[in-house]
């Protein structure tokens, strides 16, 4: 049986390709991590990988499947700029997703990855519908937000499956992150590269793999996809990493204390690895909002003497800017924040990023 769901995107971009009946995954233009397969269908890997299409009809089909018969993951979408909710879909499921009940005329569809990247890919073989077109990115800058399950939107969105049931993606909610949100707000491009429970120097229940070893994998994981960084070119980067690193972890592998100096000197050779990535990019490192008293003291502290070291060995380039967030009582799953949150998270950032974007 065919899945109708009844939907409502975002940003206006310049169309690319005369109207067709069809597009293939590799036919689209996705904004964040991503791959296209031996067959020609669009890998979606990370959290709020995303894009856009028009066409002129009452009902899409999208050809979404994943790897894992035995797996679910999210998508998210808007119609015509208003968001509507997240789509689940099922692994054993080879029926499209239709979109339907729409008036009659041109509609705008932006398509959101809700998940991050170790959750799974999701994969689109084809979109079908009247007169449709690939929306092409727009020339507007970039911000690449990099984190850990805060950035991804993770457990922040128990509207649908309440917290402690289902599994750990069933409450993610990337759009609603505050990176995006921050992204809108100033109409600029984004992408998430971010990885619940990752640190510096070491994850909440392992040492191994931390951000640094990871970031230049496709996917986040230690494969051998290396991520082509000539795909976009942020203007700035977002780095908000610790929150992990300061935490008391699982109470099950062993914790030894929180070692400073480790701290900083992987903070630092990982700046100088985004900095090889994006030689012209302004790097920004925030605090955690998660983290209060002596730990917030400490880690500021920390990313203090990243930033003076990294600015006194780029002389001649921009500085890099710090912000602190204000302690936060999180009231989404796990003590993560929910999506109320990562709204007043956003509201906190968007004067800081809209001064960064015009530097």
């Amino acid at each position: 049986m065919i899945t109708v769901i009844g939907v409502l995107c975002l940003f206006t971009y310049p169309l690319f390709a005369a109207a067709a009946d069809s597009l293939t995954g590799s036919s689209l233009f996705p904004i964040g991590r991503y791959a296209v397969n031996a067959g020609g269908n669009l890998e979606l890997i990370s959290s709020a990988v995303h894009f856009g299409f028009r066409f002129k009809s009452t009902t899409c089909s999208l050809y979404v499947y994943l790897n894992d018969p035995s797996a679910h993951n999210y998508l998210q979408y808007t119609l015509d700029g208003l968001y509507q909710k997240r789509l689940r879909i099922n692994g054993n499921s080879r029926q499209p997703l239709i979109i339907g009940g729409l008036i009659n005329g041109l509609h705008t569809i932006w398509i959101y990855k809700a998940t991050e990247a170790t959750t799974g890919p999701v994969f689109i073989q084809k979109i079908i519908a009247r007169d449709i077109i690939a929306l092409k990115p727009s020339g507007r800058p970039m911000i690449e937000f990099i984190g850990n399950s805060i950035t991804c939107g993770a457990a922040s969105d128990p509207s649908e499956i309440p917290c402690g049931s289902g599994e750990y993606h069933d409450q993610h909610n990337a759009y609603y992150a505050y990176g995006p949100r921050v992204a809108r707000a100033l109409n600029v491009n984004f992408m998430l590269s971010s990885v619940s429970g990752i640190g510096i120097y070491r994850n909440w229940n392992s040492l191994s793999p931390v951000m640094p070893q990871v970031y230049e994998k496709t996917d986040f994981q230690e494969d051998n996809r290396y991520w082509n960084f000539k795909t976009y070119h942020p203007r700035v980067v977002s780095i908000a990493l610790g929150t992990n690193d300061f935490s008391d972890g699982d109470h099950v592998h062993p914790r030894l204390p929180f070692d400073s100096v480790r701290f900083v000197s992987n903070y630092i050779r990982f700046v100088e690895l985004v900095k090889s990535k994006y030689p012209e990019a302004r790097i920004a490192l925030l605090s955690s909002p998660m983290l209060n008293g002596n730990k917030r003291e400490l880690l500021q502290r920390c990313l203090k003497a990243v930033k003076n070291k990294v600015d006194s060995s780029h002389p001649s380039k921009k500085p890099v800017a710090l912000f602190f967030f204000q302690p936060m009582q999180a009231r989404g799953c796990g003590g993560h924040p929910n999506v109320e949150d990562h709204e007043i998270l956003a509201k906190e950032l968007e004067p800081f990023f809209k001064e960064l974007l015009k530097a």
